[in-house]
């Protein structure tokens, strides 16, 4: 059975670590910087029962806290984990109704260094939210974190739709605050950005209660909608009018080759629609949650089956879709990767989120056919509520997020301590 190894700093350069074989591990080279203490060789004899595990761990600890002493050799950074790491939803783990959770900013502090074992835990974000740029999103995170977020660590329920781009050319896209959502489509590479304002002002009778403030008028760019094809409708946020952005929907998806104006006969000739995501309800600051994306869409398939007798079929993104989860995956690769060296996949993925429906479900199921690890933390203080059964069951469940990161790093450090033990007792 081949010995666990340990991450060591790499001497002159902390920021790199180079694996050292418990076998082969010295005092000076583990003097270097911070690494896992195993418990004394006397204490690995046979496999031990839990009180015996939690008496090594314990002792384990102390070596731990007594090998910090600082010395010429210590290094001022700590090492990165290349075991495991972290995705977290944002509304409901880390942010409610546009605060910070209290326990936030502690769990950023564990994972980036700041804890008993001495180490850094890479970590990504992976939230439905959206109607902002990425980039826009990781500035408003950082600010409330205070903590530096990239858009390399960062995914928005619309973040995958950009590999949809070289697809389709000219596009509806809906949802979000102003011409924000425009700018996300542009900027993903679609060529031909259609938003709801612009119909509306092409033509102001397409909704009849709906009318543009002069700021929404000024912005909307003028054309004539009889000679344009719309090839494909993208839902990239939640829609601040439902009725006059279900009624524009409604058009398209009834018109022949999503054309406006025109009706097709049997109603299957309008474009495809896309959603970002399909929470139904989320968590805001209001005591009770809220309805979302996933509503307005069950709501224009039943409005759609109301009119013209035909079932709709629409596709959402983000969680529950193991699309998104894959995307994660690649994304937590290249970011570990570019960011910490470690150019290899992660043994478990511990995800933290609010939501039984997306968040769990989505992580339950991405573990089933993945090789590594992908384990569901479910907290408290969003979506889900204390005393009800989810749906879709966590792994654990706990308070809030700096629960959440507690209890995953304290889970890979006993992995750990049970392997060095088990190694030890097939050595003798």
């Amino acid at each position: 059975m081949a010995a666990p190894s340990l991450a060591v700093p790499v001497q002159g350069n902390p920021r790199f670590t180079r694996r050292l074989s418990s076998r082969e591990a010295t005092r000076d080279s583990l003097s270097q910087g911070p690494t896992v203490v195993v418990p004394p060789q006397q204490l690995m004899g046979k496999p031990s029962e839990s009180h015996e595990v939690a008496a090594s761990m314990e002792i384990a600890r102390h070596e731990l806290e007594s090998s910090r002493t600082p010395s010429p050799h210590t290094p001022s950074e700590t090492i990165v984990t290349d075991k495991y790491a972290f995705a977290f939803d944002i509304d409901g783990v880390l942010i409610r109704g546009g605060e910070v959770i209290p326990e936030a900013k502690e769990a950023m502090k564990m994972l980036n260094g700041e804890n008993e074992y001495g180490i850094k835990v890479p970590y990504i974000f992976v939230t439905n939210g959206g109607g902002k740029t990425e980039q826009e999103r990781c500035v408003q995170l950082s600010n409330q974190l205070q903590l530096e977020v990239s858009p390399g660590q960062f995914i928005c329920g619309h973040t995958p739709m950009r590999e949809m781009a070289q697809k389709y050319t000219t596009v509806l896209v809906v949802g979000g605050e102003g011409e924000k959502c425009r700018h996300v489509a542009e900027g993903y590479g679609f060529k031909d950005v259609v938003t709801p304002g612009d119909i509306i002002k092409d033509n102001k009778d397409t909704t009849p209660f709906r009318k543009l403030t002069e700021t929404e008028y000024q912005d909307s760019r003028a054309r004539k909608f009889s000679d344009v094809e719309i090839e494909a409708i993208f839902v990239f946020a939640d829609s601040r009018d439902w009725a006059a952005d279900q009624q524009i929907i409604l058009d398209l998806l009834m018109s022949k080759n999503g054309r406006l104006g025109t009706r097709s006969e049997n109603f299957d000739e309008g474009p495809p629609v896309f959603f970002a995501h399909n929470d139904v309800v989320w968590s805001t600051s209001h005591d009770l949650t809220r309805i979302g994306m996933g509503a307005l869409r069950v709501s224009l398939e039943a409005m759609f089956k109301a009119v013209t007798g035909k079932e709709l079929k629409t596709t959402a993104f983000g969680k529950p879709q193991i699309g998104t989860f894959e995307f994660a995956t690649r994304l937590l690769q290249q970011w570990r990767k570019d960011t910490h060296q470690i150019d290899s996949p992660p043994d478990t993925v511990y995800f933290v989120g609010d939501t039984p429906e997306s968040d769990i479900r989505g992580t339950n199921d991405y573990d089933s056919i993945v090789g590594n690890t992908w384990y569901s933390i479910l907290v408290r203080t969003g979506v889900y509520r204390d005393g009800t059964k989810p749906r879709f069951p966590p792994k654990v469940t706990v308070d809030n997020v700096l629960e959440a990161v507690k209890h995953g790093m304290r889970r890979e450090y006993t992995k750990l301590l049970k392997a060095k033990m088990e190694e030890s007792a097939v050595e003798e």
